[in-house]
């Protein structure tokens, strides 16, 4: 089935430069399609126009045979009715096969959050005496204070953080900018950070990165997932504890305590509110933990 290959490789560069998405996202998409056009070649299909729509529903009956979460399931359907819709867009084929076809209904699963005292816990364990607990404060506090992702975090520059004005841009995914605002606690941080120790740890490294580690280069994901468990162990957090569960907490806290959700997807940067209602029901949720623990007829 050549000419599937050649498709594919021309959807992957339009992902890259038209649609510009992450390389995590676009390997995503490749893994999947690459796996689905071998099962379309396994039984026998010479070109793309000859896919229909059953033979989308025998495929994904078979990764749900092998074991398939829903949500993996979900994310192949995801993967090729983008790519099907590419294909008819382009003139490729002259029929999308995966017209009508339905995403199966996902479990929701609420994101885990830590509590305020755990949060005060985490943030206050770094010992800020050394120049690596006063660099690693600030990569908490913004973390927190801004419930930017990790991938976000390590790309700052310094020109993206405003300190006077308090605020720090964002370039998310896509590439889109935000802008979010940064709280007190987050500027002492960051401004103790910015004058006493980075010009330090880059004294002999030319780099424009914000987060730097100790060799002076920017900070990579792994390091900050290490610095995060580093001081979740520290703080005697029981829990798992990833940079996007202080990214839930941030949208959880906010909510929580009467924040706009219009205003709480801007700053997580969401495409679409429906993803950050998810925040609404962890609310809702806590809420009535806290009632059935307190309330004495509860």
């Amino acid at each position: 089935m050549e000419d599937a290959h050649y498709a594919l490789e021309d959807y992957i560069h339009f992902l890259k430069v038209e649609r510009q998405l992450s390389h995590n996202t676009i390997t995503s998409y490749k893994r999947d399609l690459v796996e689905y056009i071998s099962s379309i070649e396994e039984v026998g299909l010479a070109k793309l126009d000859e896919i229909g729509r059953s033979t989308i529903l025998e495929y994904l009956h078979r990764l749900k045979e092998d074991g398939k979460s829903t949500r993996t399931i979900s994310r192949h359907i995801s993967s090729i009715r983008s790519f099907h819709q590419f294909l008819l867009r382009e003139k490729v084929t002259t029929q999308d096969p995966t017209v009508h076809l339905e995403l199966p209904k996902l479990e929701q699963k609420l994101p885990r959050v830590l509590s305020l005292e755990e949060i005060d816990r985490l943030i206050s364990s770094p010992d800020r005496a050394k120049p690596q607990g006063i660099r690693d404060t600030a990569l908490l506090e913004v973390l927190y204070g801004t419930g930017m992702r990790v991938s976000e975090c390590i790309g700052l520059n310094i020109d993206d953080l405003h300190l006077s004005m308090g605020f720090i841009r964002v370039f998310g995914k896509g590439s889109k900018e935000r802008i979010v605002p940064l709280g007190r606690k987050a500027i002492e941080a960051c401004r103790q950070y910015m004058e006493e120790v980075r010009p330090r740890l880059t004294s002999k490294q030319k780099t424009e990165a914000l987060f730097v580690n100790l060799r002076g280069t920017r900070l990579t994901r792994q390091g900050c997932w290490k610095i995060l468990k580093t001081y979740a162990l520290k703080a005697g957090i029981q829990k798992e504890l990833t940079p996007h569960i202080l990214r839930h907490s941030f949208a959880t806290h906010l909510i929580e305590n009467g924040a706009d959700l219009r205003a709480v997807q801007e700053m997580l940067g969401h495409a679409d509110i429906s993803t950050t209602q998810i925040y609404t029901h962890v609310s809702r949720t806590r809420l009535k933990d806290v009632f059935v623990k307190f309330h004495p007829r509860a």
